[in-house]
């Protein structure tokens, strides 16, 4: 093994089998560990999210106790119009394939675009708050530090989640239950002290805002209200993660994709819903240098004791470090959701095919790749300051609920007549839409000038992307179609010839397809046209893909497998009819070039008389979008060939 492969190892963990059945289970989450992976970014919100809303409302605290109930209910119509969409689309996708198949591609472009932003100032956001968190702990001259353990901590989980998403989970999971332990203890203990306070806090209340309703009319009241609840709308974010990422929740997925989002549901509603009373009972007020969850967690508990032990302080402590780590933690729904989404994208031809692909470690490294280093951009140019991510990240996460919203209520109305449910269905996705397209609409009049214009033109300009390298694959498909139908014109001899014997160390062509097609046919034939006849037994070899959209399941594997291997029967069949003895060699795999290199290394044993081929089809002009959208495995393998003394050609196919 050389020195690379040895630290790659080292760094990434053994490669996995994905024709192994048992890779699935190895690779699954149940509603638990889903939940910490794809919940943390919901929960997490409640550090900021309810604080924001809460400040919103000025010298009105008193409407606080309308905007807990408000939120509790939003947390439980997205999660519940997401519930539906995990029911209408189990195999993944979320917002970006209801968009898509409800609405159309362009509609899915938009969507999965602005998804792709958002999951990567999650981030961003939540890297940047984490280390605003856990550095205002410390003592200030440390503060030098804090960009450095951004970024660090990014590169970190990209390390984690190349080496597989339950292994990332597990290393973040203490981290998860502890902020679960003390903000429920620190919580309850607050709401049950208060109590009694409560049916006289709510009279209070209402008298309040009818009051300052009667003087000063509905309007303001409602415009204060609606203001804080939608500038605490980050308070939301994340609940679509689970539907975006089905692929990686355990069979049945449905049920686990729901029991998933029942978790993040109670925890987020629990928790934001618990923070913002607290605010209310004890009447927290903003002290410079500290969140409001800390000034709040120190008046509850900071004065506990048990003997000499400050325990209270210690609890307040945890509970603050847990805040912050978690925040660390929620970046992992933008590195498990987001390459997901890409690669979605990636099998609609608006991205590069790459994006679909799987590492040897069964996760889409290309996406995880890109993630990080998309997020630490975004880190670099707010400086790491949580205000100006705050503002680019609110914007796009309800731009993709309006329009699965949008979706989902248009096809409950086209299906009313053979679904006996749908009002309940149409009637809980269009609570959805009101809610999150009120919030989208008040946060972009609010957050646009503030630096929210950077979000939608970071969109627009990926959006503007994604066409151009779709147009470019719809060329390729036209020139591909062009080999097809010029294939048509070639005369074929009959297919009743006796089928040719094998001669033992004559010459013989190994030809690497990619399925049976025009590309293929020509390569094969052109072998036929530049060596006249010299080849005398055929080798056809193919390696089946497992990409994204194949790896769900031991049943899909043994489809691809059934598939290549007919596509090179067909390759057999046509070497027959032109008198040549022919054979087919098959493997599937995630990676194809490791899985070439070692089958056509098999081939060679057993043929040492043999010349490898692949065919290539040549641009008209060849540029670095052309070479930056295609893979190279052709050039590759025959660099490696050359240097293990093994022959190839890359045969250039030209198209008109």
């Amino acid at each position: 093994m050389s020195l690379y492969d040895k630290v790659k190892r080292i760094l990434f963990g053994e490669s996995k089998d994905p024709r192994s059945p048992a890779v699935y289970e190895e690779l699954t989450l149940v509603a638990f560990l889903a939940w910490v992976g794809l919940g943390a970014d919901g929960l997490s919100s409640s550090c900021y999210g309810p604080e924001e809303a809460y400040l919103a409302l000025g010298a009105h605290h008193g409407l606080a106790i309308f905007l807990a109930l408000a939120a509790a209910i939003t947390v439980y119509v997205i999660s519940a119009s997401y519930s539906q969409v995990i029911e209408l689309f189990p195999s993944g996708g979320g917002d970006y394939l209801v968009a898509t198949k409800l609405l159309g591609s362009h509609a899915g472009l938009v969507g999965g675009c602005a998804l792709f932003i958002d999951y990567v100032l999650t981030i961003s956001i939540s890297i940047a708050s984490g280390a605003d968190a856990i550095f205002s702990l410390m003592d200030p001259s440390h503060l030098r530090w804090k960009f450095s353990v951004q970024v660090f901590s990014i590169l970190l989980l990209v390390l984690l989640n190349l080496r597989g998403v339950k292994e990332s989970i597990k290393v973040l999971l203490p981290i998860f239950v502890t902020f679960l332990i003390t903000h429920a203890l620190i919580l309850g203990y607050g709401v049950c002290v208060h109590a009694t306070e409560i049916p006289a806090l709510v009279g209070t209340s209402v008298r309040e805002t009818r009051s300052w309703a009667a003087s000063a009319g509905w309007m303001p009241v409602l415009m204060v209200f609606f203001t804080a609840y939608s500038l605490g709308g980050g308070t939301y974010t994340g609940i679509e993660a689970v539907s975006n990422g089905m692929q990686i929740l355990r069979e049945p997925k449905v049920r686990t994709g729901k029991l998933t989002m029942h978790y993040m549901a109670a925890s987020l509603a629990l928790t934001a819903g618990g923070i913002l009373l607290c605010y209310l009972l004890i009447r927290v007020a903003h002290v410079e240098g500290q969140t409001l969850n800390a000034t709040m967690m120190d008046s509850l508990v900071g004065g506990w004791r048990w003997g000499d032990a400050k325990v209270g302080l210690w609890l307040v402590w945890v509970a603050l470090v847990s805040e912050g780590a978690l925040l660390f933690v929620a970046a992992q729904a933008g590195f498990l959701a987001g390459p997901r989404v890409l690669a979605n994208m990636a099998l609609d031809s608006w991205v590069p095919r790459r994006f679909a692909q799987l590492s040897d470690r069964l996760v889409v490294g290309d996406g995880v790749v890109l993630m990080g280093l998309a997020a630490l951009g975004v880190l670099i140019y707010a400086q790491g300051s949580v205000k100006v991510l705050i503002v680019m990240y609110s914007i796009n996460v309800f731009l993709t609920f309006s329009l699965s919203q949008i979706g989902m209520c248009l096809h409950w109305w086209r299906v009313r007549r053979t679904e006996r449910r749908w009002r309940t269905s149409f009637l809980v996705n269009g609570v959805g839409l009101l809610l999150t397209t009120g919030i989208l609409v008040i946060t972009t009049i609010l957050k646009f000038e503030q630096g929210g214009w950077v979000t939608v033109a970071l969109t627009v300009a990926f959006v503007i992307l994604c066409l151009f390298i779709h147009r470019h694959y719809d060329t390729i498909h036209a020139m591909l179609a062009d080999l097809d139908r010029s294939l048509a014109k070639i005369p074929m001899p009959p297919g009743d010839r006796p089928v040719p014997e094998f001669k033992k160390g004559a010459p013989t062509a190994v030809l690497m397809v990619s399925g049976f097609n025009g590309l293929g046919i020509h390569s094969f034939f052109s072998i036929f046209h530049l060596f006249h006849g010299h080849f005398v037994n055929f080798i056809f070899v193919s390696v089946g893909v497992i990409d994204f959209s194949r790896f769900k399941g031991a049943h899909e594997i043994e489809n691809l497998q059934a598939f290549t291997d007919d596509n090179l029967k067909k390759y057999v069949e046509l070497a027959h009819r032109l008198g040549k003895w022919a054979e087919f060699r098959s493997s599937l795999g995630a990676e194809s070039l490791p899985e070439l290199e070692a089958l056509c290394a098999r081939v060679q044993r057993e043929f040492p008389n043999c010349v490898f081929f692949s065919g290539r089809l040549v641009f008209p002009e060849e540029t670095t979008a052309s070479r930056l959208l295609h893979n190279q495995v052709a050039f590759a393998l025959q660099r490696r060939f050359h240097m293990g003394g093994m022959p190839m050609m890359v045969l250039p196919i030209r198209a008109r």
